[in-house]
C-alpha cells in the first residue's frame, strides 16, 4: 500500500504569544500555559494544530488490533459568516479619515481590512478555506499513519467507509478534504468511500425542532443574558476598547467617540483578527495583530470565550440545558461501536462533520478536558473567568476539532468470544474517559467496550 509521509501543520506566525492583559486583580489561575498563551488570543476561530507528540501513543493490550474507527470533526478553517464587522470597521475608519483623525497606524488598517474582505467574499462568506481542506486533508493522513493495519484490512476486505455531515456547505468541503486525504494516502480507499449523507439532527442538532427548549435557552434565558451582560460590562471591555480606539484615532476624534461605539468598533476588530489566520492562504498579506494589542486581543477573546461556554459549554452547574441534545451523537458513538463489535456492521470507518455548536455540548456531556467545570449557578458565585476555569475555546473547539473513538479486538485461540476495547483521541491526543469509566488497566487509555455502555449511559 501506497502511503505518503505526514504533512507539516503549524500555526501561523500570526499566532505571537503575547503578554497577558494585566487590568485588575491577577491570581495565579490567570497565568496560562505555554500552549495556550498565543492561541488563546483567537478563541474558537484558532486554527488546528496537531499535538507535537503524535508519535506517542500507547500500544494496545497484547492481541489487540484495530478493527473500526469513527470520529465527530468540526469543520475547518473558514471565511467569516458575513463582511458586517469588515464594514463596521471601515466606516469608523472613512469617519476618521474624512476629519483627518487616523493616526499612521490607522491609516494602514483601511487596506488590511478590504483585503480581507475581499479574500473572504470570493471564497464565499462562510466557506471553508484553503487552510481548512489543509487542516482536514492532515488529519486524514495522520490517522491512517496511526491505524495502518486498519486501512489494509479495510481495503483488502473491501469495508465501507461511512461519511456523514450536517449537510452546511463548509462541513461537507471538510468532509471531501478528509475523504481526499484518505486516498492520497491509499488510492484503494477510493471506492470504498460512500458519498456523504447528510443527517441534521445527528449533526446540526441545536438547530433542530426536537430542541426548542435550547433554542429558547438561547433567546430568553434571563440567567444566560443577566451573566453575559454583567461580564460585559466589566469595566475593563470599555479600557480595552478605548486602548484600541487610542492607537487608531487622533485624540481629538477618539475621545468624542461614545463608549459604546468604542466597543463596538473594538470587538468587531477583533472578529477580523480572530478570523484572519483561517484566511492566510486566501489573503497572505494581512496581518492584523499590529492593530490590537494582545491584552486587548486576549480580552475580547475572553468575551467571545464566555459567550461559547455559556450558550454551548458546561455554562451553569446544575443545569444541562446546552450539553444535554449531545446526547444523541455519545449514543451513535457506542452505537456504531457495538453495531461493529456484534457483527451486525461491515463499516471499516464511520466519520462525522459537524460545527462548533455539536462538538461543545458533546465534550461538555463526555467531560472532555477543559469542560469537566461549569460554572456558579445562576446568582451565586463569580462568573466564568480564566481566573476560575479551565475551558477555553481554542483547546475545546478549534477550528477542525475531532474525537475518536478506536476499536481493537483480540481473537482468543480457544474459540471464546473476541473482546472489545476502545481508544480515544480527542484533538488527536489520547484521552481518559470520564472518572465513572475504568479502563483495562491502571493508567491505559483502553477501555472494554461493555464498560463504556456502562459508564456513558445518560439520561
Amino acid at each position: 500500500m501506497k502511503r505518503t509521509a505526514p504533512l507539516s501543520v503549524a500555526m501561523a506566525a500570526s499566532l505571537a504569544v503575547g503578554v497577558l492583559y494585566t487590568a485588575g486583580t491577577a491570581s495565579a489561575r490567570e497565568t496560562v500555559t505555554a500552549r495556550h498563551a498565543g492561541r488563546d488570543l483567537y478563541g474558537t476561530k484558532t486554527p488546528y494544530a496537531p499535538p507535537e507528540s503524535a508519535n506517542h501513543y500507547q500500544r494496545p493490550p497484547r492481541g489487540f488490533s484495530p478493527v473500526f474507527t469513527e470520529n465527530v470533526a468540526r469543520h475547518g478553517s473558514r471565511a467569516m459568516s458575513d463582511g458586517k464587522d469588515g464594514e463596521a470597521v471601515l466606516a469608523l475608519l472613512r469617519k476618521g479619515e474624512a476629519q483627518d483623525a487616523l493616526t499612521g497606524l490607522g491609516e494602514d488598517l483601511g487596506p488590511q481590512v478590504r483585503s480581507l474582505l475581499d479574500a473572504a467574499s470570493g471564497l464565499g462568506f462562510g466557506n471553508l478555506s484553503a487552510r481548512g481542506a489543509q487542516e482536514h486533508r492532515q488529519t486524514a493522513l495522520r490517522m491512517e499513519q496511526r491505524l495502518p493495519s486498519l486501512f489494509e484490512k479495510i481495503a483488502a476486505e473491501h469495508e465501507p467507509v461511512v461519511v456523514e455531515t450536517s449537510g452546511v456547505a463548509r462541513a461537507v468541503a471538510s468532509a471531501g478534504a478528509f475523504t481526499g486525504g484518505l486516498t492520497e494516502g491509499d488510492p484503494a480507499l477510493a471506492g470504498l468511500i460512500k458519498p456523504p449523507v447528510t443527517d441534521r439532527n445527528l449533526l446540526y442538532f441545536h438547530k433542530q425542532p426536537q430542541n426548542a427548549d435550547y433554542q429558547a435557552y438561547l433567546a430568553s434565558d434571563p440567567d444566560l443574558a443577566a451573566v453575559l451582560a454583567t461580564i460585559d460590562a466589566d469595566p475593563r471591555t470599555a479600557e480595552a476598547a478605548q486602548h484600541v480606539v487610542a492607537r487608531l484615532f487622533q485624540d481629538d476624534f477618539a475621545t468624542a467617540l461614545p463608549t459604546a461605539d468604542q466597543i463596538s468598533f473594538a470587538r468587531s476588530l477583533y472578529q477580523l483578527f480572530a478570523s484572519a489566520p483561517d484566511l492566510s492562504v486566501e489573503a497572505p498579506d494581512v496581518d492584523l495583530t499590529r492593530f490590537l494589542a494582545p491584552r486587548d486581543a486576549r480580552w475580547f477573546a475572553y468575551l467571545d470565550d464566555a459567550e461559547e461556554f455559556y450558550q454551548k459549554g458546561p455554562a451553569f452547574g446544575g443545569r444541562t440545558i446546552t450539553y444535554k441534545m449531545a446526547g444523541v451523537l455519545l449514543d451513535d458513538l457506542l452505537a456504531q461501536a457495538t453495531a461493529k463489535a456484534d457483527g451486525s456492521s461491515d463499516k471499516g470507518a464511520v466519520l462525522r462533520f459537524t460545527h462548533a455548536e455539536e462538538i461543545e455540548p458533546l465534550a461538555a456531556l463526555m467531560g472532555l478536558p477543559g469542560s469537566t467545570e461549569p460554572a456558579e449557578p445562576a446568582g451565586s458565585g463569580e462568573p466564568y473567568s480564566y481566573r476560575n476555569n479551565p475551558w477555553r475555546g481554542a483547546e475545546v473547539a478549534p477550528m477542525a476539532a475531532n474525537i475518536q473513538w478506536d476499536l481493537f479486538a483480540n481473537t482468543p485461540a480457544d474459540g471464546r468470544p473476541a473482546t472489545y476495547l476502545v481508544r480515544m483521541l480527542y484533538n488527536e491526543r489520547e484521552t481518559a474517559f470520564g472518572p465513572s469509566c475504568t479502563p483495562v488497566s491502571r493508567g491505559s487509555h483502553f477501555y472494554d467496550l461493555d464498560e463504556l455502555k456502562r459508564c456513558l449511559a445518560h439520561g
